[in-house]
């Protein structure tokens, strides 16, 4: 639920979103879940797929108000190329957290989650763009 508030208040946030964006961001969001829990399932650690999806759903709304954070508050006091710089990069930093969870969710080592993560991420680029072929600019 917080994961979906946050990110509500990031596309109430930003001028050149609106309710279409949030809608693609929380479909590509679960497309994702979706791909994670794939991998689970077919590693055999189906009693492990609630807790991951939970954990991974946490810490995406804990980096999302991060981000919302950044946009808001640096947004006032450095100029729109190094906040949305920051913003990026706290946004990125949802890839080795989510191959992190993942990884320990399958039990393999940390780089098969970041590999996996990588694979995830670049999919729901793909997805994003497919459903929204006139982005943001």
């Amino acid at each position: 639920m917080l994961w979906l508030l946050v990110g509500l208040l990031i596309a109430r946030s930003n001028e050149s979103m609106n309710d279409q964006d949030f809608l693609y961001g929380t479909l590509t969001g679960v497309a994702g879940l979706a791909c994670y829990a794939v991998v689970i399932v077919s590693s055999g650690r189906t009693p492990r797929l609630l807790q991951t999806v939970t954990a991974i759903l946490g810490c995406g709304a804990i980096i999302s108000f991060l981000f919302l954070a950044t946009n808001v508050v640096l947004g006032q006091l450095l100029s729109d190329a190094t906040t949305s710089l920051v913003a990026t990069l706290i946004l990125l930093w949802s890839i080795p957290v989510e191959g992190h969870i993942v990884a320990r969710a399958i039990d393999k080592h940390w780089y098969v989650g970041i590999v996996l993560a990588i694979g995830v991420f670049i999919f729901q680029v793909y997805l994003y763009a497919f459903l929204n072929p006139n982005p943001i600019t």
